[in-house]
């Protein structure tokens, strides 16, 4: 940031304004903010890309299914009241099941289990636009009325799932910020060591988040940004730890500032003018890494690339500015009772961090070459990574109703009546194609109207176009469903003429496991490309940019390498969601390159003075400190994501976790700086630095 600029942000009187237009925007868009959940769009539809065969078909549907209804399955068991019995319980719910709001045509007779302890009813609901927000509310009601002595009630199918699914991320914009913001209080209170210091950057963090999330809710009501409970907590999440690193790193400069000018403003000016860059860096690579996601297929990953991109901005804006302001405002007194006097020492001049560079200094080569080895053989773990998704008891950490309702009716033999798989086709075509359909195995006979049959039309046909559907025998995201969509697509599309798509959830599932393979391959190599040229800009160098993204991606493959054992062998997950790869690497490599970035630019600012050997044993003791505790607080704030009962967003938190811990204690700390050591003033070529 430019010393006038800078100067001017905290100046006597525009401290005040500075102050003052903060508090308008947050009147202006925090009282949205709590209101973004309500624009979420967590239907498996609006996740895919419009190019996936089950988006196309899905959308030729339309004049054959309501796109707001929601199929959901009720499960009667009971080893009390067994056979016809419990199908007449079942059926006696029927009258008062069909008088709830937004009930859709007839509701069917319950089918029974073989055994005779499990009878199955499917209602279908049409509650609007806004159905899967308002489905855990119907559920509630389904409960109130099939809720009878000697027989349990699970609620499952989409419907269930819809109200699971509210339930775990129920306490993203409560549970979740509020875990996330005592931890870095903690966090604050143990670096700062002051009861004071932390409020100014946890109020700055607020604002900006209040900020974002409004800015983020009229997004997504007016201009099509698609929100999901995902991205809302990822959201959340990097604005709390971004903005808390960011907070570090402006108020250690502004700490040492002190001790060189006795005027606060003019030590503030110059801690925002050497700060600041850095900064802006970060937040640039952050932002730029983000919009790389919109190259996704996936409407959910290129969804989350603008609202972590807009809560990044706003997030550096409040640190560079609000935040200066109050701590001018404020003065000295805030760091009580370590307050920075005019004219003392700079105490990291002879601590931990400047004993640790003496010790590298003595023999860089091998120890960088040495901590490399290691790194290496962490990424091993990479052979044990499963990234082909979850079954839907896998999704979870906790055992929901939904789940163990699809399990009730595994156990018995019977398929669940709502996971249909669904086809559109030339109505020329249709006697070929329910022939193709009933010749595919994992497709159960169903009972209809004109009987048991396998396939069977949803109507008459509309347009020239008609729609057939089947039961799947499995789990809707398992990937024995997967390869009964794959069958189903084989045997349609082998019928010349028929033009047939498939669709369906589980098919819908299946596009999403392919859109996602093939946004890591795309998406990997953007990041990189963006990352370096932001690294190139900054350092005016192409050897340190290189070897920087090489440090990063070697952590990120040793990180990604030690979770997939951890997941495996400690927490016991089956695997991993499609996209998590490409998200672990997406921050990883955004957030790891910060800390690179806090530590070349001081070592670069320190090189054009005192060479780059004794500028890195400089830059590693003014920043090691820094650089660590905002590493803890980026971790800690990472690992809350455990708390909501997802294994997608808990594999996410531990992975990014053991990381960023990887990237301050290690890479950035040990092997960055041997290697600056080892090459010294080359490193910068082909600035001028590099004939220093």
């Amino acid at each position: 940031m430019h010393r006038q600029i800078a100067g001017t942000l905290t100046g006597p009187r525009t401290k005040y304004v500075v102050v003052v237009l903060w508090l308008l925007a947050l009147v202006a868009f925090g009282g949205f903010a709590g209101k973004l959940t309500e624009v979420q769009n967590n239907e498996a539809a609006s996740w895919l890309p419009a190019s996936a065969e089950s988006t196309r078909g899905f959308e030729r549907m339309s004049p054959f299914q309501n796109p707001n209804a929601i199929p959901t399955t009720l499960v009667y068991t009971s080893t009390a009241v067994t056979g016809d019995d419990l199908a007449a319980v079942a059926s006696g719910d029927i009258a008062e099941l069909g008088g709830l709001d937004g009930v859709e045509g007839e509701i069917a007779p319950p089918l029974l289990s073989k055994d005779g302890e499990v009878a199955q009813l499917t209602v279908t609901f049409d509650l609007g636009s806004d159905g899967w927000s308002r489905m855990p509310g119907t559920v509630d009601d389904i409960r109130e009325i099939a809720d009878h002595d000697d027989v349990r009630l699970h609620v499952t199918g989409q419907g269930g799932s819809a109200a699971d699914a509210a339930e775990a991320f129920g306490g993203i914009d409560t549970t979740l910020l509020a875990a996330a913001l005592v931890v870095v209080v903690v966090i604050l209170l143990f670096v700062y060591r002051s009861p004071v210091l932390w409020v100014f950057p946890i109020v700055s963090v607020v604002v900006g988040l209040g900020v974002t999330m409004g800015l983020v809710y009229f997004l997504a009501k007016d201009a099509g940004l698609t929100v999901n409970g995902q991205s809302q907590a990822i959201l959340s999440i990097l604005a709390i730890g971004a903005g808390t690193d960011y907070a570090l790193l402006l108020v250690s400069r502004y700490r040492e500032e002190l001790r060189k000018f006795e005027d606060r403003h003019e030590a503030m000016a110059h801690a925002l003018h050497r700060a600041a860059p850095a900064i802006l860096a970060s937040a640039v690579t952050v932002i730029l890494a983000m919009l790389c996601l919109t190259f996704a297929e996936m409407n959910s990953t290129s969804g989350m690339g603008p609202v972590v991109a807009v809560g990044i901005a706003v997030t550096y804006l409040a640190m560079v500015t609000l935040l200066p302001a109050l701590l001018v405002i404020c003065g000295r007194w805030v760091f009580w009772p370590r307050r920075p006097a005019y004219g003392s020492a700079e105490p990291t001049e002879t601590g931990m961090w400047a004993r640790l560079g003496a010790m590298i200094s003595v023999r860089p080569r091998v120890i960088w070459i040495a901590t490399t080895g290691l790194l290496l053989i962490a990424c091993l773990g990479l052979l044990r990574l499963d990234a082909n998704g979850l079954a839907s008891d896998e999704t979870y950490t906790e055992e929901f109703d939904s789940i163990t309702g699809q399990q009730v009716l595994v156990d018995h033999d019977m398929a669940d009546q709502s996971n249909q798989l669904l086809v559109v086709a030339d109505a020329s075509s249709q006697t070929q194609v329910q022939q193709a359909l009933d010749g595919v195995e994992g497709l159960v006979p169903t009972e209809t109207p004109a009987g048991e049959v396998k396939s069977f039309p949803l109507g008459p046909a509309q347009d020239g176009v008609v729609a057939i559907a089947a039961v799947i025998d499995a789990d809707v995201t398992s990937p024995e469903a997967y390869d009964i969509v794959d069958a189903a697509r084989s045997a349609v599309h082998g019928v010349d003429g028929a033009g047939a798509l498939v669709t369906g959830t589980s098919a819908m599932m299946r596009d999403t496991l392919e859109a996602s393979q093939r946004d890591d391959l795309v998406i990997i190599p953007i990041v990189l490309a963006v990352v370096l040229l932001v690294l190139m800009v900054l350092l005016r160098a192409l050897v340190a940019p290189l070897i920087l993204l090489g440090t990063v991606i070697l952590s990120f493959g040793a990180a990604l390498g030690i979770s997939v054992l951890l997941f495996e062998f400690v927490f016991g997950f089956a695997g991993t969601d499609p996209s998590f790869p490409l998200f672990a690497f997406v921050f990883l490599v955004a957030l790891g390159i910060d800390y690179n970035i806090f530590l070349m630019t001081r070592v670069r600012e320190e090189a054009q003075v005192r060479g780059t050997r004794e500028g890195s044993l400089v830059g590693l003791t003014s920043t090691g400190g820094v650089i660590t505790s905002a590493g803890v607080v980026l971790a800690a704030t990472f690992l809350v994501l455990g708390s909501l009962p997802m294994v997608f967003l808990a594999e996410i938190g531990v992975t990014v976790a053991l990381g960023v811990m990887l990237d301050t204690m290690i890479v950035r700390s040990i092997l960055v700086t041997a290697i600056n050591l080892d090459i010294g003033d080359r490193i910068w070529w082909p600035s001028r630095l590099a004939k220093h």
